[in-house]
């Protein structure tokens, strides 16, 4: 088997809205009279919102309606997405675009499999969006990582094997995803959190088209 694609998470791989995604949640839980931490924002890379105020309301120990949650999830998001209008090219992460442009070059196509619902519009402000052939984020999946859907979902979008993907993830939850899918996976981070993966760097910096086809 040869590489054939490639799938990219967004959030900490290829842009840092991570830092975004912490201050909205912060300054929703502020507006509920309690805090949380860096530390427990870790534990939120690669779910769904709604799964993530679940956490954090656990955290608080806080028990909020149904009906309550989804009002809850909104009102982040629309300070999440203001926050966001905002970003520029510059907030692409070291060695993103010249890997997406080796990847063009060498016809390995490539796809997006984000959680977020706000992926068209980070990828636009970014100047990202010509290099995707195929985006699959929040909107198009049901299920959150580790299930797999929102990889299998962009290989056959782009009409690759899952056996043929590699998927580049910074959370735990999205290298599960990936091996759940049977799909290889490079980790961007800490061995520690993502030793699972068959590769894991710091950055994107540290990966070229050769690195990924010595996988295979």
């Amino acid at each position: 088997m040869r590489l054939k694609a490639c799938l990219f998470d967004l959030d900490g791989v290829l842009v840092d809205t991570a830092k975004y995604h912490f201050l909205a949640w912060k300054q929703l839980a502020n507006s509920l009279s309690f805090d949380f931490t860096e530390e427990e924002n870790e534990q939120l890379k690669g779910i769904s919102r709604v799964e993530s105020l679940r956490k954090i309301l656990s955290w608080a120990k806080l028990e909020i309606p149904q009906e309550k949650l989804d009002e809850l999830a909104s009102l982040k998001n629309s300070w999440y997405v203001e926050m966001i209008s905002g970003m520029t090219e510059n907030e692409v992460l070291p060695g993103a675009r010249r890997l997406l442009e080796e990847l063009k070059e060498n016809n390995i196509k490539i796809g997006l499999g984000s959680a977020s619902k706000n992926a068209k519009l980070i990828l636009y402000n970014t100047g990202l969006t010509p290099y995707f052939e195929a985006l699959v984020d929040g909107n198009l999946v049901n299920k959150s990582k580790p299930d797999p859907e929102v990889f299998l979902k962009g290989a056959e979008l782009l009409a690759a094997s899952p056996d043929s993907c590699v998927v580049f993830e910074d959370a735990s939850a999205g290298v599960e995803a990936a091996l759940n899918g049977g799909m290889k996976v490079i980790g961007i981070g800490s061995e520690r959190e993502l030793g699972r993966a068959q590769l894991v760097v710091e950055n994107l910096t540290k990966i070229d088209l050769k690195t990924i086809q010595n996988l295979f």
